[in-house]
């Protein structure tokens, strides 16, 4: 998972479809969340932001909690998870909030997983 901070995250969420991971190492449901997000990492890129290192950037963001996880695509937040969450809510809160150019790699996966 790509580490982001403050010399590489506006250009990171610049582009396609990234799904940033606002965390700290101190908390555990952030940690609860990392499998679940390395499984997502098939379907869109995934990094992910300390935000004890990165307070101004998660402050930009209005992340009040964490973990939160945060879509971006061409630079603009398209929505965010807050709290800890199974697989399922983040493959159907993806298929709302993707580009409609990348849902289909989403639905196939979820076939593919049924």
């Amino acid at each position: 998972m790509l580490e982001l901070g403050q010399a590489t995250f506006d250009d990171a969420i610049g582009g396609d479809p990234l799904l940033v991971d606002f965390w700290a190492p101190w908390c555990k449901p952030c940690k609860a969340i990392e499998p679940i997000l390395e499984q997502l990492e098939s379907r869109v890129q995934v990094a992910r932001l300390n935000i004890d290192e990165h307070p101004e950037i998660a402050s930009r963001y209005d992340v009040l909690a964490i973990p939160t996880v945060m879509l971006f695509a061409d630079g603009t937040p398209r929505g965010a998870v807050h709290g800890a969450r199974p697989l399922a809510h983040f493959e159907r809160w993806l298929a709302e909030v993707l580009p409609a150019g990348q849902l289909e790699g989403v639905a196939v996966q979820r076939q593919a997983d049924a």
